[in-house]
């Protein structure tokens, strides 16, 4: 069970969904990145989302340079994140590992993210990568701190 706040009705994971995809003012990284959430399973606190990963993140040698999959990756575990605290919490990053197994290069990629623990001041996540082929590119491991979703 999470100690993410329940403050306000959950949302169905279809709502929750429609919710994030139909959002008409999302951040500009999420855009930057070609972020869109496929999949949200609140009661296990994961979700599966896509990338488009551009041409203009590339390195010299064609592939995708790692700050950019890093990037994809603390978006997906932010998001379930905010997702897990019915969201009423932003994640900020305290710190965060990622390991580069192989090179993903220009076009699609996956990510699937889960909440390992949700407590009241420290989220840990997971989060993995995947190429168009269904192989694993990098994987991440993060803590975050939960806080209340201020809206500017």
């Amino acid at each position: 069970m999470s100690d993410a706040p329940e403050e306000k009705p959950r949302l169905s994971d279809e709502d929750m969904l429609a919710r994030f995809r139909n959002a008409k003012k999302r951040p500009a990284c999420s855009d930057t990145l070609g972020m869109e959430l496929i999949e949200v399973n609140q009661d296990a606190m994961t979700l599966k989302m896509a990338f488009t990963a551009s041409e203009a993140f590339s390195n010299p040698t064609g592939a995708i340079q790692g700050g950019f999959l890093t990037a994809m990756l603390d978006e997906a575990m932010s998001v379930c994140c905010i997702i897990a605290s019915n969201i009423s919490m932003t994640a900020p990053t305290l710190e965060l590992k990622t390991s580069y197994l192989r090179p993903l290069f220009p076009g699609p990629a996956t990510a699937h993210a889960r909440i390992l623990k949700f407590g009241k001041s420290t989220a840990f996540m997971e989060a993995e990568l995947y190429d168009p082929e269904g192989r694993m590119v990098a994987k991440a491991s993060a803590t975050a701190a939960p806080k209340p979703f201020k809206r500017f």
